[in-house]
């Protein structure tokens, strides 16, 4: 007796096998940078005094600055709590989405940095005090004549200077690159 299991039909040309390695990556970015975000709350809350001084961590480039968020970045719209948990959830879902999409190892990363920030601003938003979904977030590091922030602050930062990145260099979520019609001799000389 044979077996008649067929042999799996061959992908249609263009199509690349990779894409659940991206998301892989993507998924990979967001675990090491959320755990990362995660665990130097903990510590955070754990070794410094809310509203203290601050602590040299790098000298003066660099301290630590315990303090509780109930706003946006920078403290901005401290009454709007919920919304901000709102979009956190809402960013979370289409960066998962389109994740399935990507056949690009920048995009990846970018996708990576995103969801990493929005899930560990959310986890505090939705766990911590005063309440599930009004969370204040905590934020301690601190930069010379720069607002408090967290692990998951700059890892949102890290993904925006990579999608802007990627965005002018016309790179798309599968990886190519949008190439502009080349100028003719008369256009070129019309210039």
């Amino acid at each position: 007796m044979t077996d008649a299991t067929p042999a799996p039909e061959p992908s249609p040309p263009g199509t690349d096998d990779r894409r659940p390695r991206y998301a892989l990556w993507t998924a990979l970015v967001w675990a090491v940078v959320y755990a990362l975000d995660q665990v130097t709350k903990v510590l955070a809350v754990a070794n410094l005094v809310e509203e203290g001084d601050p602590q040299p961590l790098v000298g003066d480039l660099l301290q630590l600055h315990l303090i509780r968020n109930p706003g946006a970045a920078f403290g901005f719209a401290t009454g709007f709590t919920w919304i901000f948990t709102v979009l956190a959830a809402v960013v979370v879902v289409v960066v998962v989405r389109m994740s399935r999409k990507l056949r690009s190892l920048p995009w990846a990363l970018a996708f990576g940095f995103l969801l990493a920030g929005a899930t560990g601003n959310l986890t505090d938003r939705l766990l911590r005090e005063p309440g599930f979904a009004r969370g204040h977030v905590v934020d301690f590091l601190q930069l010379p004549h720069w607002p408090i922030f967290n692990v998951a602050d700059a890892s949102i930062c890290t993904a925006a200077v990579l999608i802007a990145v990627l965005a002018v260099r016309g790179t798309g979520l599968d990886g190519r690159r949008e190439t502009r019609p080349a100028r003719t001799h008369q256009e070129a000389e019309g210039a």
